[in-house]
């Protein structure tokens, strides 16, 4: 999943022209939009997070890559923690 935080996506015709020029580079790409966040998820399926970025900024926005940090997940997995807990 790679997802961008894209301040300037305020309205339905900003998330029909994101999701087009996702489409345009990654067909296959599932694309979800939240429109009170300006967060785009994505997940591609044959390009890279650059890509991505690139065909959104083509298409006249400014996306910003959210990292995603997976230490705790892994930390919870080294002591055996199954993530019930909270």
């Amino acid at each position: 999943m790679i997802s961008f935080t894209v301040s300037d996506m305020t309205c339905g015709h900003c998330v029909a022209s994101i999701t087009k020029a996702v489409k345009s580079v990654d067909q296959g790409a599932d694309v979800r939009t939240d429109l009170a966040t300006h967060r785009v998820e994505i997940d591609p399926t044959r390009v890279s997070a650059t890509v991505l970025r690139d065909a959104i900024t083509e298409a006249g926005f400014t996306p910003v890559a959210i990292e995603t940090d997976a230490r705790p997940a892994i930390a919870a997995a080294a002591s055996g923690c199954k993530g019930c807990c909270g």
